[in-house]
């Protein structure tokens, strides 16, 4: 009887399919030769089969009838309630005010609870996946409508952000990643899996789902002092008037998204329009930072679709590192496309790349240490340069040097000792540097005593620096110096 349920199906599917697509249905392997040329194509083709066999399967029915509207007694509510009760980990208790909470969101709040239906097409696979992986209640995702109205970008007047609403610190608590560029409690997959952890910790401590909620809420400390103020009671609804004013109608609240969800239906309530669901998305690992002015240019996204499955970049830039490995939400349908283009994408980033520095970098073969009395001139003419070459090598603004500062004397990096021209050259700036040195100059032996540091010595020198002595005797990186070392101080000739 299954097979034939099943086979009449596919005949009803592919004969609809005729109707609306007149062009005749060409052979798989016919189709797959055709477009062997065209690796984008067979890639599409790929993802549209894929997608058709998805939606038709029994696992995906997303079909809801309408039905005739029933009666809505209090002892129906009761009953409804009591078989969530027995089909659920949750103590689904029928009390006034839970009953409240639903007749008043059915009174106000149908046309909302129609649009987070939608919403909801998109992300409770994907909160059901990582409940699944904690081993948590799948009835859990209803507390992402309670948070956040399931919108990812949502904000508390208090600070809490994302479809779980986390606090800064909870968050990085939980592993969320939160910087000038990403904030991982806007997303989706991760902040789910934040949460996730951060509810099963609360049931290990609590055992209660209700007073998990309520610690969810309003934090562990406030349910605990409730609990030490009600003297030992552990049930959420005796120590509902303890708890802060807010927390005392977050449960009922979430009780009556719930049923409202799981009875949708009896009460004509029906989704819209959902723009995409999750099975319709994948993502990929970004290998350059990457804009999405950019994204959007290459593979024509529209904008408020790309920042709305990427709501985690504030700046709208996906950042790169080697120790995070930041993600791209797409369409399915894109993600063919995106690949297709990777190379052009990565390699035409929108921003120039950061000019390099014309500055030289010094080493003791191409530079000069400013001896006292020396000024721009005279340098150059002792290294026959001139005056803004020495300039724009070493990025001066001004005429102003200082005595003890290296200067690159030389254009060129590095002075390879196999080339004559500029070994001769090197020999040439150490030859001037003595003898600069030694013409101003007189030095005497210092030999260092215990405790004594680079500072104490520079200290019983007038108008000499610590980095003139660390100069001086070849000693860069220490502060302290064995006793007995032998140091050369030069001293100003007279």
């Amino acid at each position: 009887m299954k097979k034939i349920i099943i086979i009449f199906f596919f005949i009803v599917h592919f004969s609809m399919f005729a109707q609306d697509n007149p062009t005749p249905i060409v052979d798989n392997t016919t189709f797959i030769k055709e477009t062997e040329r065209d690796a984008l194509a067979f890639a599409e083709y790929v993802d549209n089969t894929w997608m058709a066999n998805q939606y038709n399967s029994p696992l995906y029915e997303n079909t809801l009838e309408k039905i005739v509207n029933e009666e809505f007694s209090s002892d129906l509510l009761k009953k409804r309630l009591e078989k969530l009760s027995f089909e659920t980990p949750f103590e689904v208790e029928y009390n006034a005010t839970v009953e409240r909470f639903i007749r008043l969101y059915l009174k106000t709040r149908k046309g909302d609870i129609s649009n987070l239906m939608d919403k909801a097409n998109y992300y409770f696979p994907l909160f059901e996946e990582f409940l699944d992986k904690y081993d948590l209640p799948l009835e859990l995702k209803y507390l992402a409508v309670v948070e956040s109205a399931l919108e990812p970008n949502a904000k508390s007047s208090a600070g809490a952000k994302g479809l779980w609403q986390f606090m800064y610190h909870t968050g990085k608590q939980f592993g969320l990643n939160i910087s000038s560029y990403v904030d991982e409690r806007n997303d989706p997959r991760k902040s789910t899996e934040a949460a996730c952890k951060y509810l099963k910790s609360l049931y290990n401590t609590f055992h209660d789902w209700d007073l998990v909620l309520a610690a969810y809420n309003s934090g562990p400390g406030n349910v605990s002092k409730a609990i030490r103020r009600s003297g030992g009671l552990q049930n959420y609804w005796n120590i509902r008037h303890l708890l802060p004013s807010e927390t005392r109608g977050y449960l009922p609240a979430f009780y009556a998204t719930f049923y409202l969800f799981e009875y949708a239906q009896e009460h004509q309530i029906f989704p819209n329009n959902a723009e995409i669901t999750y099975y319709e998305t994948d993502t990929l690992h970004v290998k350059k930072k990457l804009t999405f002015s950019k994204i959007i240019e290459e593979i024509n996204i529209d904008k408020y679709l790309l920042t709305k499955l990427n709501p985690q970049y504030r700046l709208e830039i996906i950042p790169y590192s080697i120790d995070n490995k930041y993600i791209l939400t797409l369409p399915k349908s894109l993600i063919s496309k995106f690949v297709h283009k990777e190379n052009r994408i990565y390699g035409m980033p929108e921003n120039k790349k950061r000019e390099v520095s014309k500055h030289i970098k010094t080493n003791h073969l191409n530079s000069y240490i400013v001896q006292q009395g020396d000024n721009l001139v005279k340098i150059s003419k002792k290294f026959e340069i001139s005056p803004n070459e020495l300039k724009n090598w070493n990025g001066l603004q001004t005429d102003y040097i200082i005595e003890g500062q290296r200067l690159a004397v030389n254009n060129n990096q590095e002075l390879p000792n196999n080339n004559k021209r500029n070994s001769d050259l090197s020999q040439n700036i150490k030859a001037r540097q003595r003898e600069s040195q030694y013409h101003a100059y007189n030095y005497e032996t210092y030999v260092v005593q215990e405790g004594e540091s680079l500072f104490l010595i520079s200290k019983k020198y007038p108008d000499i620096t610590i980095n003139q002595i660390r100069t001086w005797n070849n000693i860069w990186g220490v502060s302290f110096v064995e006793p007995g070392t032998e140091l050369k101080i030069l001293t100003t000739s007279k």
